[in-house]
């Protein structure tokens, strides 16, 4: 089955769908409430049975919606994936109804992403940090978060107590790091904005 004809195909099965710009797989916004139901056909009527990846984007502090919550799936027996994308309707405290009653692997990817985005997964059945620390009052992949990150307290008051030393904020060593948008996933590895420099040369306005 060709990729048009599985979109109108997905379409014509989850009328809340509209065709989402995309380089590769087919691509879907879907509003954010009905993201469950739309899931569940996917994997009951369509053998879309893996949920590869759930994450978010933060399209930036003036932008409006702000976030959008972004899930990848899988289909065995198709050998094909399918994205989904929905904005969050509040700025603020932006949400999305929890997929882990219907993919086990949803549990940790919309813990990774309430740590990293600061998205409320509602319904959720644990949702906490999952890399930095419960008390850690930011989200590292907010675009509004510096590439050096927060001086903070320590996650230990007793370290913190005994040691009087804190999570400082680590240099910029050869960023900041860019990603190419228009060319192919294969090609997007982040690299250095200026690549003209080095630890071993300096900065072309530093010589």
């Amino acid at each position: 089955m060709i990729a048009q004809d599985l979109k109108s195909t997905l379409k014509e099965s989850c009328p809340e769908l509209d065709d989402r710009d995309s380089m590769d797989w087919p691509a879907f916004n879907c509003p954010v409430g009905s993201i469950p139901d739309v899931v569940k056909n996917l994997r009951d009527d369509h053998g879309f049975d893996a949920l590869m990846d759930a994450t978010a984007i933060d399209n930036g502090v003036e932008a409006t919606p702000r976030f959008t919550v972004v899930y990848h799936l899988f289909s065995s027996e198709k050998h094909t994936y399918v994205r989904l994308a929905g904005d969050c309707l509040d700025d603020e405290a932006p949400s999305a109804p929890s997929l882990a009653d219907l993919f086990k692997s949803a549990n940790w990817m919309e813990r990774e992403t309430y740590d990293m985005f600061g998205i409320i997964y509602e319904g959720h059945p644990d949702l906490r940090r999952i890399l930095m620390w419960d008390e850690y009052p930011h989200h590292p992949l907010r675009k509004d978060f510096p590439l050096a990150g927060y001086e903070n307290e320590l996650w230990d008051p007793e370290i913190a107590k005994n040691t009087g030393v804190k999570v400082k904020p680590a240099p910029m060593v050869g960023g900041p790091f860019v990603a190419q948008q228009s060319v192919f996933e294969s090609k997007r590895e982040p690299a250095a904005k200026d690549e003209s420099w080095s630890e071993e040369r300096a900065k072309p306005d530093q010589e």
